[in-house]
């Protein structure tokens, strides 16, 4: 990976983030699998890095939450206890902060679907997070407790109830589409929410872009990751790319950008410059 050329790299990552698997990769750029792989690793941990020496202090009015579902290795069913123990394989989900005015997403975080996730999740997005805010994330129990306990009284919160429909066909296919919704209830929860900007729409709308744009999340494939940590390194480069290097449609810039967190538009040369890592630092 290390004897790489730089427009190399800088292929490989590009389609990374587009969505493209790593054997058409390899077969496009004629690296092999491991080596972008290594590099996948190597990249995201570097996302990783910048991210987090950029995005605190963040100044923020309507915060929405959701999860996405993902799986590492195989699925959960197919779990032996002691893997269900240990949780490095099966189900995991990402939790996606998103800033609904500038579209930034500040922090996320991979797990199971519990309340010590989400009390990991809610901790380190307070450090980031300077201004009080508005706060909606859907029904998920561990949510009201959690958010209590570690915002108290520093946020405005409600949680997005939708109601669903589903008849016997929906049930047999539900693996492929939704079920119907028939009624959403806006449930304040702590503080005095904006009835009117009770929403997950914007955050559930950067779940699409997840799944679009990182192959190892397209369902009914066989492009799943193998290791948590390579699901982890993805996620990181994706959110890199998404927040400093791709112009935002109706923002017109990124939402790094939109947000003052930066000032420029991110390239690929600056991301894998050292001197501009250190610039950052």
């Amino acid at each position: 990976m290390n004897q790489l050329k730089t427009d190399k790299k800088i292929l490989v990552a590009s389609m990374l983030v587009e969505g493209s698997s790593i054997r058409s990769i390899e077969r496009i750029t004629g690296v092999h699998r491991d080596t972008i792989m290594r590099l996948n690793i190597s990249l995201g941990e570097r996302a990783r890095e910048i991210s987090d020496n950029l995005l605190y202090d963040v100044k923020c009015n309507l915060m929405q939450i959701d999860e996405i579902w993902g799986y590492v290795s195989k699925k959960q069913k197919q779990c032996t206890p002691k893997e269900k123990r240990q949780g490095e394989v099966g189900d995991q989900y990402i939790f996606v902060a998103l800033d609904a005015e500038t579209k930034l997403v500040p922090y996320f975080e991979i797990g199971k679907r519990t309340m010590e996730t989400t009390f990991n999740f809610l901790e380190e997005l307070k450090k980031r997070i300077s201004t009080r805010f508005q706060l909606t994330t859907d029904s998920f129990p561990a949510y009201p407790y959690a958010v209590e306990s570690v915002f108290h009284k520093q946020v405005d919160y409600a949680q997005l109830d939708k109601i669903y429909n589903e008849s016997t066909e929906q049930k047999v296919q539900k693996r492929y589409s939704p079920a119907n919704i028939i009624r959403i209830k806006k449930n304040p929860v702590l503080g005095n929410p904006d009835v009117n900007h009770i929403s997950t729409s914007y955050v559930e709308r950067q779940n699409l872009t997840m799944r679009m744009n990182m192959r190892r999340l397209t369902r009914l494939t066989n492009a799943f990751s193998k290791k948590l940590y390579n699901l982890y390194c993805a996620v990181s480069l994706h959110f890199f790319y998404y927040n400093f290097m791709r112009i935002h449609q109706s923002l017109r810039i990124t939402p790094a950008m939109q947000a003052g967190v930066t000032n420029h538009l991110w390239n690929w040369n600056d991301f894998l410059s050292t001197s501009h890592l250190q610039q950052v630092a």
